[in-house]
């Protein structure tokens, strides 16, 4: 080694060096910094995975913290000097531990960019053999403090990183200043999410597709994750079941002095629980741009000064133009009704007085405008206005205030109910429990993992009576009472609870006690189902009504039955099998007017045909 890279490498490994009169310089001086270390779990073995060195100043003072440390580096100008110091001491406290296992070190680019400015190629593989720390179980954490001033000099220096074998981090992901742009850049090999979308992802959909999201990037730059800031067993079971593969947080295992051997307890048991997390579920928002996938009418425009018979003469020659719209350079101002202006055409003399003035006097000057991009809650406008014009004449479609065609009623409609049936398989617009897609995908996550589980599909019987005399209102009353108490009868962190649609759910137990739950829901739901009936009917047990043949009949008050399929691991191998046997355990559950009948797929009451065993 030259007498030059000795020199600097004294100079990074000796914090005495550094001059000043503040705090944080003296604390450089007498070497008064120490390091704890922080466990990171994999999350699909169980065991430790690396350990987080953190920086911490004299305990019981204002600088005992990272934050306030930091600070106060960047006040005496001492922020770069003093984060390649902490390094220094991770590094120095790993290798005086004699502790196994990688190293997460928190660095900023800038530092890194500064040290690798100092270094001639080769000083961080010389540091690291000073420590006999090996390259590949260094990775360096680059946390941004601010926003990253140089992404050349920083590539430059990962070069370095990469050379040495050591490995690269990035930190804190998704807290507006790690960018995806940073990610493209860097290409780390870990990528850690902000706790702020792991903190209550069991409960919150919206970190739960953010954390998704994230995932799906991670997969596409080949980047471990690691889950920051995992708090709760909810969390953890959550985090585990979407495959996150690290995780770091104190339910893990908080900072301590010496590194651990193993997680805590509690993480360890959700860890080895197989049982499948129900994932808080969120419906499908409202679809941008629905206009793009609509039959526009690329129909020609009239001007405000425009002559009535000119447009008379553009009706004629297009038979099928159900209006016209009137722009004004680019800006739709007005829309002509085809069959109201050609009425008033051919009234007597309407042509002689009216035939050469300006058509805007014939137009609707308030047309209903619509963006390209809109949602479809800004369609259903159109639909439920008071105003039909909007659904006789159709509408303008703009695209950045500019016209770009007309749309009609009937499209119209018939986007709203496909967008609303898609919707509703997502999550149902009464009960707002989980619709057919996020039940299918949830019973195969349960096929999948190998957990045995109950399939449970609940119906009402003798509905259809009772919504014919109490009407519709009632009814849908009816329906979110067997919602509510079917979810209050449940785990929500064990137990899945669907509405298939109508009066029909369909609920995946983890609970053991599936059965009894079932029971207690059917008992409940009786007792608050009579209530909902008129006192004649409670007082008769039912109620007259005609059947589906419209012959006037007696039926009894309305109840619930449940048809209940145990799933024993390796049984079905996809979801819509356990569906079609639920559902005939559902029916056989009617038939037999009980509230719970439970099926055993090989029983012998199944045809073969309708069973597949794996």
């Amino acid at each position: 080694m030259s007498s030059l890279q000795a020199l600097l490498l004294d100079r990074l490994l000796s914090p005495a060096a550094h001059q000043g009169a503040g705090p944080v310089a003296h604390l450089l001086r007498q070497q008064g910094l120490r390091c704890v270390y922080q466990p990171l779990a994999d999350l699909r073995s169980g065991h430790i995975y690396a350990h987080e060195a953190l920086v911490r100043g004299p305990e019981g003072t204002a600088l005992h913290t990272p934050d306030a440390l930091l600070a106060q580096a960047r006040a005496e100008g001492l922020l770069h000097d003093f984060e390649i110091a902490c390094v220094v001491q991770a590094l120095q406290g790993w290798t005086a531990l004699q502790a196994p296992g990688r190293l997460f070190i928190n660095i900023s680019a800038d530092a890194l960019v500064h040290t690798m400015r100092l270094c001639p190629p080769g000083t961080l593989g010389a540091v690291l053999r000073r420590y006999g720390l090996q390259p590949r179980m260094l990775v360096l954490e680059l946390t941004e403090h601010d926003r990253v001033s140089d992404l050349q000099q920083l590539d430059v220096a990962l070069r370095e990183v990469h050379a040495a074998g050591a490995r690269v981090a990035l930190d804190d992901f998704g807290d507006g200043r790690s960018s995806l742009r940073l990610w493209s850049e860097v290409k780390p090999d870990y990528v850690k999410i902000d706790k702020y979308f792991i903190h209550a992802i069991a409960d919150h959909p919206a970190r739960l597709q953010m954390v998704q999201a994230i995932k799906g990037i991670a997969d596409v730059f080949g980047t471990a994750l690691v889950a920051e800031g995992i708090e709760t067993r909810e969390d953890l079971h959550a985090l585990r079941d979407l495959d996150i593969p690290y995780g770091q947080g104190w339910l893990i295992g908080r900072p301590a002095a010496a590194p651990r051997s193993r997680i805590e307890g509690a993480a360890h048991d959700v860890l080895q629980d197989r049982r499948v997390a129900v994932l808080p579920h969120l419906g499908q928002a409202a679809r941008p741009g629905i206009l793009r996938s609509l039959l526009r009418l690329h129909a020609p425009t009239v001007t405000p000064h425009t002559p009535n018979e000119a447009v008379a003469a553009l009706f004629r020659q297009q038979a099928d133009l159900h209006a016209v719209a009137v722009v004004e350079g680019a800006r739709p101002v007005g829309l002509i009704n085809r069959l109201q202006f050609m009425t008033h055409y051919a009234t007597p003399y309407f042509r002689e007085v009216h035939g050469r003035k300006p058509c805007l006097q014939q137009a609707n000057t308030a047309p209903r405008v619509v963006e390209i991009d809109c949602d479809v809650d800004q369609l259903v406008g159109i639909l439920t206005s008071q105003d039909q014009r909007y659904l006789r004449d159709g509408y303008i479609v703009t695209e950045n205030g500019r016209y770009v065609g007309l749309g009609t009623g009937d499209e119209l409609v018939r986007a709203v109910t496909e967008t609303r049936i898609e919707a509703a398989r997502h999550a149902n617009p009464l009960t707002f429990l989980p619709g057919n897609i996020p039940i299918s995908l949830h019973l195969q996550r349960l096929l999948d993992s190998g957990t045995p589980f109950a399939a449970c599909y609940a119906d009402l019987n003798h509905f259809k009576p009772f919504n014919d005399t109490y009407g519709y209102w009632q009814g849908d009353e009816m329906i979110r009472c067997a919602a509510r108490i079917a979810t209050a009868h449940c785990d929500p962190r064990r137990d899945f609870v669907g509405h298939v649609g109508g009066d029909d759910f369909m609920l995946l137990f983890q609970s053991p006690n599936w059965q009894q739950r079932c029971e207690h829901i059917a008992a409940q739901f009786a007792l608050e189902a009579a209530q909902l009936h008129d006192e004649e009917a409670r007082s008769q047990g039912g109620i007259l009504a005609e059947d589906r043949h419209g012959v006037q009949r007696f039926f009894p008050l309305v109840t619930l039955s449940i048809g209940a399929v145990p799933v024993a691991p390796g049984r079905f191998a996809r979801a819509e099998e356990v569906a079609h046997v639920a559902a005939a355990a559902k029916r056989r559950a009617k038939a037999a007017a009980s509230p719970v009948v439970v099926c055993l797929p090989d029983d012998g009451a199944w045809p073969a045909a309708q069973v597949r065993v794996a």
